[in-house]
């Protein structure tokens, strides 16, 4: 299949359809790179982060380590580090500073986990939109090729399968490529789906062990 000759033969509608489907592809390619690439980013850098944290003496040293080593777990150590500081001296305005600490620093932590994870829903919402959307619409310039190579067929008054045989073949093309546009798409959504579910549950683990240490430490 020649895709040149559907933009030189096809009509504005088919040749609309093949462009969108191709700018959606490039879209899904651009968001499983990046995104790829910040997951595996990630990974890494909350491993070497956890891991120097935690060998830390003191909170001053956690502190420090997480600073020298950014990651969505030192992110989260360090906001759970400010709002400690913050409760403890007394510099709460609002209605949040009358909880006790245990339970202020569990909304703090927990609120520090949902803004992290909120970076990683990026391209998702694309992903998803392409992968439903994309085999209907190749579904479209099928339709349409055929509605045309039949309405030029019968302005012709003649028919034969050589006829015929072109002008459908091109227009059936549009549903293979919007096929293959949609596959990468959804595979692509269940991998980073499956991503962000172990790095939020990274992300509570840790939460969970932080704030533990953080309400049972005595300056």
């Amino acid at each position: 299949m020649n895709l040149g000759l559907v933009f030189q033969q096809g009509d504005p509608v088919l040749i609309g359809v093949f462009l969108f489907l191709i700018s959606m592809s490039i879209c899904t390619w651009c968001v499983i790179v990046l995104r790829s690439i910040r997951h595996v980013a990630a990974k890494k850098a909350n491993a070497a982060a956890s891991e120097a944290i935690w060998s830390s003496k003191t909170l001053a040293g956690a502190e420090k380590a997480a600073k020298q080593t950014p990651s969505p777990i030192s992110e989260l150590t360090l906001d759970a580090l400010a709002a400690q500081r913050r409760f403890r001296d007394g510099s709460l305005q609002q209605l949040s500073g009358s909880l006790p600490e245990p339970e202020f620093l569990e909304r703090e932590v927990r609120h520090s986990a949902s803004k992290i994870m909120s970076r990683f829903e990026g391209g998702m919402t694309a992903l998803a939109t392409i992968g439903s959307t994309a085999p209907f619409i190749g579904l479209l310039g099928t339709v349409w090729g055929i509605y045309h190579a039949l309405i030029n067929i019968s302005k012709s008054g003649q028919m034969s399968i050589a006829e015929v045989s072109g002008p459908i073949g091109e227009a059936l093309v549009a549903t293979a490529v919007g096929l293959f546009v949609a596959i990468p798409a959804v595979l692509a959504y269940n991998c980073f789906s499956r991503g962000n579910k172990n790095l939020s549950r990274t992300l509570h683990n840790y939460a969970h062990d932080l704030h533990v240490q953080l309400i049972n430490h005595k300056e």
